[in-house]
């Protein structure tokens, strides 16, 4: 699933990169967000991308993600379109995206981020089984 999402957010898989994935609580995440970013707070996925630095090797790190399960349970459950297993997800969709180059940082860009968020998931819903990979407890 995970080499589909990058794929899909246009992330070349054939370069044989490593996609490190973490995933903390909230107080990880807010420690995260703060030393790394200067952010307060939790925030649902950190994205660091290695892809700028130059070329990558096969097997070497592309891309770190740090995703907030506290965050996507909370979000899963409040949301009526979503569940656990939809959000996190998500992030990591969202986190591919950032790799790839997309932002949100202005309105203009949140739309084109949202419209390639609903594209990348509406693939992965109908090709794997979402509630199985991230089953709520």
């Amino acid at each position: 699933m995970l080499e589909r999402a990058a794929a899909l957010s246009g992330l070349d898989a054939s370069e044989n990169w490593v996609a490190n994935l973490m995933f903390v609580g909230d107080k990880a995440m807010a420690g995260i967000n703060w030393n790394f970013l200067r952010h307060e707070g939790t925030t649902d996925v950190i994205t660091f991308s290695y892809f700028d630095e130059g070329d990558i090797a096969p097997g070497d790190t592309g891309v770190d993600l740090v995703v907030c399960g506290d965050v996507a349970f909370r979000e899963g459950a409040a949301r009526k379109d979503s569940s656990y297993a939809g959000e996190m997800t998500l992030y990591i969709v969202h986190g591919f995206l950032h790799a790839a180059g997309e932002d949100d940082l202005d309105p203009a860009s949140v739309k084109i981020m949202r419209r390639r968020e609903k594209e990348v998931m509406a693939v992965l819903r109908c090709e794997f089984p979402l509630e199985e990979i991230f089953p709520s407890a």
